[in-house]
């Protein structure tokens, strides 16, 4: 006779009745409506989601109420076994379907993010979504509306290029009762550009020379992009010469070297010269010529006491009129006219106050020709100390005439001057 063996025992019911519903009660997540749910997408149709909120059946979340973008599909808002926040809209509907929203979990969750963003003044950022009436619509997770003017710092005419972009942006309004939020993208900008603006000024220091582009011309000066600011340069400082207007010296696009004048962080202005960074023209004539010298000039203006005369680059000289001739003279206009072009004589050169003396009388008395203008003469035109021979001889008196130089050399027709050897 076989033994009898006793059954293994799978399982022992240790609860009682009222132990066993509070326990199944335990392990189902009571629901009410308007409140918030967890839970993990298990199926994605064309017209809804199913999700597993630990409740007794799956929440239904209606494609409408799965985002605030307009015609999005349920597939491009979720992914299967995912995990998302919804608001719990209807317990039962006609079908006994819990039903649930997933955008108004996120306009709630959303609505106290940026009014807390609004209180401390910071920034949202968002994606553009649409292109509506005045503006774009940002998704910031709630609609977030961005005026067109409010969009760049200057006028945008086409907004359709920003969809699908990524924005940040001030809140400039919001009334949740309306469900209003204003947004300026551009007052962003300007609170970045003023960051960057402070930072510039700081590291531009007075008597640095930097490179640039010129942005725009106007009658004043010339403004210079340095790369972070604009900067301006006065007609004053674009050139060591005389400028009529500063289109003659610099174009809109012109890349240019300029030193820094002065900074003002305050008005945020920067003042540059274009000329400080070109070779002064009075040092150079300085550096060059010497008293005694002969040059060649052009007759500028006639004023009652004397003539001026253009000896060189931006470079003009004052022949007074007891200079003029060794007659007397009454007025300018008895020796020379303007635009008449002649030899003159250094006779004294001011190069702190920029003045220049200089004879006609003296240099039909001869004297040493300045380097620039012995080479039209050939070598041996010249005796050792630089004073013109001519075909002659040391020894001998030799005249020359403007017509000595060619027209190619910059020298037209004039006064017959004397050179002593």
């Amino acid at each position: 006779m076989a033994e009898f063996v006793q059954p293994r025992e799978i399982a022992v019911n240790d609860l009682d009745e009222e132990q066993l519903a509070a326990a199944y009660a335990s392990s189902v997540v009571t629901v009410e409506e308007g409140t918030m749910v967890t839970g993990h997408v298990v199926r994605i149709d064309n017209d809804e989601v199913l999700v597993d909120i630990g409740f007794k059946s799956e929440g239904v979340i209606p494609s409408r109420e799965l985002s605030i973008r307009n015609d999005a599909h349920p597939g491009e808002v979720v992914a299967l076994d995912e995990e998302v926040e919804a608001l719990v809209l209807q317990k039962e509907d006609k079908e006994g379907r819990l039903i649930l929203s997933k955008k108004r979990a996120q306009y709630e969750r959303a609505w106290g993010n940026v009014e807390e963003v609004k209180a401390a003044g910071g920034v949202v950022s968002g994606t553009v979504i649409e292109v509506v009436k005045g503006g774009l619509i940002v998704d910031i997770g709630l609609r977030g509306f961005l005026p067109a003017s409010l969009v760049d710092l200057r006028r945008v005419r086409d907004l359709q290029p920003y969809v699908g972009t990524a924005v940040e942006a001030k809140i400039i309004e919001l009334d949740k009762n309306r469900n209003n939020v204003v947004l300026s993208r551009r007052a962003w900008l300007e609170e970045a550009q003023k960051e960057q603006r402070e930072e510039f000024l700081d590291n531009l220091k007075p008597g640095e020379v930097r490179r640039g582009t010129v942005s725009s011309v106007v009658p004043f000066g010339a403004f210079i992009d340095l790369g972070g600011m604009d900067g301006l340069v006065h007609v004053s400082e674009l050139s060591w010469r005389h400028v009529d207007h500063p289109s003659s010296v610099v174009s809109v696009g012109d890349e240019v070297e300029v030193q820094v004048l002065e900074v003002d962080p305050s008005r945020e202005r920067i003042s540059l010269s274009l000329k400080a960074t070109q070779q002064d023209p009075w040092q150079e004539f300085a550096a060059t010529h010497r008293v005694g010298e002969l040059v060649y000039g052009r007759v500028t203006k006639l004023v009652p006491f004397g003539a001026f005369v253009q000896v060189g680059e931006s470079i003009e000289g004052l022949t007074h009129i007891s200079e003029m001739s060794a007659h007397h003279v009454e007025v300018p206009e008895q020796v020379v006219t303007p635009g008449e072009e002649l030899w003159v004589k250094i006779i004294d050169i001011d190069l702190q106050r920029r003045r220049i003396s200089l004879s006609i009388k003296q240099a039909a008395e001869g004297g040493v020709v300045a380097a620039e203008f012995q080479e039209h003469f050939g070598e041996h035109a010249f005796d050792e100390e630089g004073n013109y021979l001519g075909a002659a001889t040391a020894d001998e008196e030799s005249t020359f005439v403007a017509e000595d130089f060619s027209e190619d050399a910059g020298v037209a027709e004039s006064h017959e001057a004397v050179v002593t050897a």
